[in-house]
């Protein structure tokens, strides 16, 4: 998922622990849309005492599968399995989810609106002098949506860049940047406010593709026989490989509520839980982030 490039060699994407099936369904309640949170003072370095206390936690998502999305009047996906799973370890802390558009969820944040973004964001060096991110939680390659057929023959950035395609991009997303650092020009980008618009810009033919995370393409078309999604790729820009990492997302006052979730993190991510939670939602081991690879080596480009 998301704004200027991530750069991370191949050799951190290994799979490590061969894990059992499982599925979770982070329950939690009722999904609100803008409303502020408790109210309660955040951001000044009591946020991990006060969610102890309150046994609640303020989130914000952008309802984008299978990160985090509204079914059923629950909050579900990889992010709410993920972090739902860490804060009820931290102190049986349970997720408030508040929704808004992906492009203003830090601002959600540093307006203390809510206290973690649970939204899949991608770790970058800009986003990182905004607001605070965990370790990643999950790695993910990039894929292009395509009409049935693939009738342009699109395969990554390159290819539409070549041609006279129209490539269609998530405001605030990574792969706007991917694209023009690829070579795409701007008056063949669609920049579109959410999943939907870009399924539906392939859908009607103001697009020739949607380019996302494989994981999020893959979920977006398992229900439509009219698209389909092209071989994943490793995005390279500059001659440098831009494998995404995904992560929760904090302010960068809340120290200790970041170290406490990266404490949880570190022990989940080589166990065999990790996979359980997130399997239901299209994650394999070939999306388990390698425990060495930290946010601050990606904050450094």
């Amino acid at each position: 998922m998301r704004s200027p490039a991530i750069r991370t060699s191949t050799k951190r994407r290994r799979a490590l622990l061969a894990c059992g099936l499982g599925a979770v369904l982070v329950a939690v309640g009722a999904c609100s849309t803008t409303d502020p949170g408790s109210g309660s003072p955040t951001g000044d370095g009591g946020t991990l005492e006060r969610i102890k206390a309150d046994k609640k936690i303020n989130v914000g998502f952008a309802n984008e599968r299978p990160y985090a999305y509204r079914e059923n009047g629950q909050l579900v996906g990889e992010d709410p399995a993920i972090h739902g799973y860490i804060f009820d370890q931290i102190g049986g802390v349970t997720l408030e989810p508040h929704l808004f558009e992906f492009g203003s969820l830090i601002q959600a944040l540093n307006s203390k609106r809510v206290d973690v973004v649970t939204a899949g964001m991608f770790i970058t060096p800009e986003r990182c002098e905004q607001a605070a991110f965990s370790n990643p939680v999950y790695v993910a390659t990039t894929s292009l949506l395509v009409r049935r057929g693939n009738p342009k023959g699109l395969t990554d950035y390159a290819s539409v860049a070549n041609g006279d395609a129209r490539l269609a991009v998530m405001n605030g997303a990574v792969e706007v940047d991917q694209a023009k650092g690829s070579g795409v020009p701007d008056d063949r980008l669609q920049i579109v406010a959410d999943q939907q618009a870009g399924l539906d810009a392939v859908r009607s033919g103001r697009a020739d593709a949607f380019a996302l995370t494989s994981i999020s393409l893959r979920a977006l078309a398992a229900s439509d026989d009219s698209i389909e999604v092209s071989e994943a790729f490793v995005p390279v820009v500059d001659g440098e490989e831009q494998l995404g990492a995904g992560a929760a997302v904090f302010r960068r006052s809340d120290t200790e509520l970041r170290e406490a979730f990266n404490e949880k993190l570190a022990e989940l991510v080589q166990s065999p839980k990790w996979l359980e939670l997130v399997e239901p939602y299209g994650f394999t081991e070939a999306e388990r982030p390698d425990p060495e690879l930290t946010a601050e080596q990606l904050c450094q480009g």
